[in-house]
């Protein structure tokens, strides 16, 4: 500042001061967001893995704290009785997964509309991670009523097929996907819970793909 008149230096002092502002705030606004990456297959990439990078970059841009799942990469059983889903132990590959669950603020899952539903490699691992005493706790008056237990966070459903996204959503009326809202997310606790269909993924050339990768970098960016 001794290199310039006093009057030059009111400026530049409030430039300062108000990008440390909006450094304050972001820091405030910053959220804790977990990735789950539903897209079962591992040996080749997919879109829905690019639209993970995406949205993972603009988080990390804006400050928000960033921690994903492959689900593809965990070994864990498919639960095969109620006796074992509310009293079975926990596979110890899937631990993690819940404490990173209970650690977010924001939860974003991926997955790819396999026979109109998610996938069931994805299907099996909310089986187990949304266990009783974790995920709600069941009371007297039955499974309806019972105590959220993962209030407090949002989510957005990305969900990419083949169709046109405008004919699942209105003709089909994104019915898995609204059970996945409604019926799982909804029911311990998470919400809002927003979606992005992604429709004629087959035949998606470059320049379609690239505003929809940008939309994500864009809600990673406001962690949403």
């Amino acid at each position: 500042l001794r290199s310039i008149s006093r009057g030059d230096a009111w400026p530049i002092l409030g430039v300062s001061l108000r990008l440390s502002c909006e450094r304050f705030y972001t820091a405030m606004a910053n959220t804790r967001i977990l990735l789950i990456q539903g897209h079962p297959d591992t040996l080749l990439p997919h879109f829905c893995h690019a639209l993970e990078e995406a949205y993972s970059s603009g988080a990390y841009y804006a400050g928000h704290e960033v921690r994903r799942v492959q689900v593809a990469d965990l070994n864990f059983p498919l639960l095969t009785s109620q006796e074992n889903w509310e009293n079975g132990a926990l596979p110890d590959v899937l631990r993690t997964t819940q404490e990173d669950i209970t650690w977010s603020t924001h939860i974003v899952l991926f997955f790819p509309l396999w026979l109109g539903d998610m996938p069931a490699l994805l299907k099996g691992f909310l089986e187990q991670v949304l266990r009783p005493d974790f995920a709600f706790e069941s009371t007297k008056e039955g499974m309806p009523f019972s105590k959220k237990g993962l209030k407090g966070r949002s989510a957005r459903v990305v969900v990419t097929m083949a169709m046109p996204a405008i004919v699942y959503r209105w003709y089909f009326r994104a019915h898995s996907v609204k059970a996945l809202e409604r019926n799982i997310l909804g029911f311990v606790g998470i919400s809002p819970v927003r979606e992005t269909l992604i429709g004629g993924v087959d035949d998606l050339k470059e320049s379609d793909a690239t505003p929809w990768l940008e939309q994500l970098r864009e809600l990673g960016r406001a962690g949403q």
